[in-house]
């Protein structure tokens, strides 16, 4: 190849290296500063909502020991639900095969701190965050909710619900463990991430890997009427 030849095809691929990486740090910002206003740490000034979706990650680390944000989602449900932030709950997670089923573990976990089994509906097609956040809508039928995640995730999944509709939904900010951690990860992955959610919905025309039938939210038990007898009356 010629020298100038080479020089052209380096300055092309330097041309469209530079375009990617502004579509990939404009998706960033767009998704960012679209959501900020609606993530919360304080549990006393999130919003009410009827129902909350955790979103699913492994009860185990890659290491084999306990998964500190799985451990983190679930205490900040259980916390919502029981200062009645939430009424119920949907624990949306990948199931792909009988050795691995993240809602059956978020749920067992949330029955464990004091959640009724009754006040929890699994999602085993939530096999990642796009997935999860149409069926809240398209399955359960959710006008609104409140989003359990860590931080980083938090925006992009605020993000999709948005652009898809949700506008009223917010973000409640899962700790890691019982640390003052809210969640970090490789930034580079999550910026990637960002911008494949922009593309899923405005380019790809991205569809979940099972949508399902509509269900909708199995509604709350009414409390059982008191059916002591009344007192005789007096001789």
């Amino acid at each position: 190849m010629r020298p100038s030849v080479r020089r052209r095809t380096f300055r092309w691929l330097l041309l469209g290296f530079f375009v990617f990486a502004l579509l990939v740090l404009g998706a960033n910002r767009w998704v960012i500063n679209s959501t900020k206003s609606s993530l919360y740490k304080d549990l006393a000034l999130l919003p009410e909502t009827e129902v909350g979706l955790i979103l699913g990650t492994s009860h185990r680390s890659r290491s084999g020991g306990p998964n500190q944000e799985f451990e983190g989602r679930i205490r900040a449900a259980a916390e919502l639900y029981h200062a009645n932030k939430v009424q119920h709950l949907i624990v949306s997670g990948a199931n792909p095969d009988e050795t691995y089923n993240e809602p059956r573990q978020m749920r067992r976990a949330l029955v464990e701190l004091g959640v009724p089994g009754e006040d929890i509906t699994m999602d085993f097609a939530g096999f990642r965050t796009f997935d999860s956040i149409v069926r809240a809508q398209t399955v359960w039928g959710l006008p609104r909710y409140t989003i359990i995640t860590h931080h980083y995730h938090a925006p992009r999944a605020l993000f999709i619900a948005r652009q898809l509709g949700v506008r009223t939904s917010v973000a409640y900010l899962a700790r890691v463990g019982n640390s003052d951690d809210y969640g970090r990860r490789d930034p580079m992955r999550e910026i990637l991430a960002r911008f494949k959610a922009v593309l899923d919905i405005y380019v790809l025309n991205t569809q979940p890997r099972f949508r399902g039938e509509p269900e909708g939210i199995p509604p709350r038990p009414s409390p059982s009427p008191d059916i002591s007898p009344a007192p005789e009356p007096a001789v």
